[in-house]
Parts: C-alpha cells; structure tokens; sequence
C-alpha cells in the first residue's frame, strides 16, 4: 500500500507585502530607501525604483550588478522600474532565493493612486499584499498649499503612513501645527516623526494599514479603469518626460555641458535662481577642481558632495519647478561655463 504525499509549495499565505513610498520633492524618501537597504532585522528587501543614481549604495554591502537589478550581501536587492512596474514586481517574484518584502518608490510628482491600482486590479493582486502607502514629508518646508499642487494632496490624502521627516529642521509648534493638519486631511493616518528617515522598520514594514476601499473614489473608478496600463506606463517614464509633470503644472529642465563650471558665477546663479525651482539634482565640475561633485537642492536648501566615480568630467543637472523657462535657465548656465 502506497500513501500519496502532496506537497504545498512554499509560498507566503497572502503574497508577498508590499509598501508604496511616496511623498514629494526633497521630502528625503530615497533617505528612507537607504536606511531600509541597509536594515540590520534579516528582513529580505526588494527595493523598486526608477533609477539607481539617488540610491547610495554601501560598497560594503555591494555583491553583484546585473542590468536594472543591485545585489547586496545582507540579502536585500534594489531593482528599477524602467521595463514597466508589472514587468519588475515578476523579476522579483521569480528569483530563486528569497525575498520577504516589496518596497515601490514613487517619483516625487506622482500621484501613488495609479500604483496601488496597479496592485489591486491586476494580476498581481494574486500575487501580492498591498501593505500600506507610506507619505514622507519634509516637515520644515511642508505647508498647506504645498505648491498647490494636487498630488501633493494626493500623496497625503491617501497615505496609511505619513512620516515627518527633518524634524530636527522645524521647531516643535511647527511640527505639531503640521501633526494637527494632517489629521484634517487624513483622518486616522499613523503620524510618524524622524530625522533622516531613521524610523524602526517594524513600525513602517508589515503593519497591514492598508484600506484599499479608500484607494479608489466612486467617482473615478471607472476613469482610473480605464486608464490604468496608460497611467502606469507614464509612471515608469516619467523622470525621463516632462509631459506627466506638466499635468500638474511642473516642468523638468535639464542641462549638459563637457565644459566646467565657475565657483562664483554658479553660486551666483544659484543665489538668483527662480523662486519656481523645487527640486535640482546633478553632477557637476569646477574650474580648477579635479574632482566631480554630486549637486541635490530641495527648496532653498543645497548641497555637494564628493563623487569618487571614476566619469568624464560634465556638467549634467536636471530642475523641478512650475512654469520654469527652460531657455532662460539654460542660458544662465551656460554663462556659468569658463
């Protein structure tokens, strides 16, 4: 007599978990994805975002670079969104070795609405848990109107987690003030305070706060329908593409040039700069400097770093603001050249 033996494949019983980070402009949510590539809690991580250049990751912890996927020795892996997020969520899914939890950067313009839909109305939806949308905000330079910008409100409106991040930047009324605000617009949201996105992973990883009834207003649910693979395509290339952010009134303007900047005439530049400029990021070189600097400037804040990659010495930079005139600026740069 023989005894059937079926065995279970080993799966997770509901899916793999998966957060959705959002927030806007400078907030500091690559700061956030830094601190939970490095997490020391044995948690496998795969990291989702549209290009590894803001993700600083620790060489020590550096195994492998294959084409759009990063392999760290602590298990975790950093993966881009750019063949499409359906396409990235299955090379995730389809590793051999294990991976325990799916973390989706959003860009700092987008609207987190079409990802989670993305998550609850297609195929996916078999294969995942969809955990919580987590909003980072920068809690110094955040107010109300915030830009008056939509998906600034979106991003907020339908967090499960919003994380006040730079509170060590804003004074306690500040951040209270802001605290009481957020509760006008999202009422029972887990409000979380850090500084450089330290927060303890279990208070942001596996929390099941997610309420997808309130991910998707009667009124657009068919529009969203609709319109999910062309929103979602956007999505996924929308740091190269200005035509997404100017549905929201944001251009991108970018600049490159094989010739160095000067010092003063670049401090100048930016000391002048318009008030419409939100974000910048690049990779910059000086007269006379032999080293390349990496360039971040979130609001009237900015800062430049050392890069020690071995690259040709140019000037790439790329500016997020509203109503910006791309010939003015580029202009100006070009007269910070020597």
């Amino acid at each position: 007599m023989t005894t059937k033996i079926t065995v279970q494949p080993d799966l997770p019983k509901r899916g793999m978990p998966v957060t959705i980070i959002t927030g806007f402009l400078g907030s500091g949510k690559t700061t956030l994805l830094n601190q939970i590539l490095k997490n020391k809690q044995d948690l496998k991580v795969a990291v989702l975002v549209n290009e590894f250049g803001d993700i600083n990751i620790d060489s020590q912890l550096l195994i492998d670079i294959e084409d759009g996927m990063v392999e760290l020795s602590n298990g975790c892996i950093c993966c881009t969104i750019n063949d499409g997020l359906i396409d990235a969520v299955y090379r995730v899914l389809e590793r051999e070795d294990r991976i325990d939890y799916m973390v989706i950067e959003t860009t700092g313009v987008a609207d987190p609405l079409p990802i989670a839909l993305t998550f609850l109305g297609t195929e996916l939806k078999h294969l995942t848990r969809l955990d919580s949308i987590l909003t980072v905000i920068d809690a110094e330079t955040f107010t109300p109107d915030c830009f008056d910008s939509e998906a600034a409100h979106r991003q907020v409106s339908y967090g499960d987690i919003i994380l006040l991040n730079k509170t060590d930047l804003a004074s306690e009324s500040q951040v209270s003030e802001l605290e009481n605000y957020i509760h006008t617009v999202k009422s029972g949201a887990r409000i979380l305070r850090s500084n450089y996105g330290e927060v303890p992973l279990p208070l942001i990883l596996d929390v099941g706060l997610a309420q997808p009834d309130s991910y998707q207003p009667e009124e657009e649910h068919h529009e969203h329908k609709h319109d999910h693979d062309h929103h979602e395509h956007k999505h996924d290339r929308e740091h190269h593409h200005s035509d997404h952010l100017a549905n929201d009134g944001f251009v991108a303007v970018s600049f490159q040039s094989d010739r160095p900047f000067s010092t003063d005439k670049f401090q100048d530049f930016l000391e002048n700069m318009p008030t419409d400029v939100f974000r910048a990021k690049g990779v910059l070189s000086f007269d006379g400097l032999d080293l390349r600097y990496i360039f971040q400037l979130s609001g009237k804040r900015y800062e430049l770093q050392h890069d020690h990659r071995d690259k040709p010495a140019t000037n790439q930079l790329v500016f997020i603001g509203r109503n910006l005139d791309a010939q003015i600026i580029q202009q100006q740069l070009q007269a910070c050249q020597v």
